[in-house]
């Protein structure tokens, strides 16, 4: 299978409102093609206590080749200490949905 050019990238955030406006940075700076927003409850472990929690995930779908300029942007406006930043290789999407993001993502081959 020949890799599409799009990942998916995962974060999570406190609530819906800061959800919403990284989100909204994420695709009007078009570094995002879309993002969904998915509340989420969350079991980990922090400063050695396991902790439990109501989360937003943000599943944003980008290119790949603006992957560090999307890392950075999240990085920079999120507000946990040690936010999550994953990145999963789309390895078989829609081809009208790939041409759809590829030209939604700022840089892009096909924008």
């Amino acid at each position: 299978m020949t890799p599409s050019r799009l990942v998916v990238a995962l974060t999570t955030v406190a609530d819906e409102a800061s959800a919403l406006a990284l989100a909204r940075v994420l695709v009007t700076e078009r570094l995002a093609a879309c993002v969904q927003r998915v509340p989420v409850a969350s079991t980990y472990v922090w400063k050695g206590v396991v902790e439990e929690s109501g989360e937003v995930l943000l599943v944003i779908k980008a290119a790949r080749q603006s992957i560090d300029a999307l890392r950075t942007r999240v990085l920079a406006l999120h507000a946990y200490e040690v936010p999550e930043f994953v990145v999963l290789e789309a390895c078989d999407v829609a081809e009208r949905y790939l041409s759809w993001a590829l030209a939604a993502c700022a840089g892009s081959e096909t924008a």
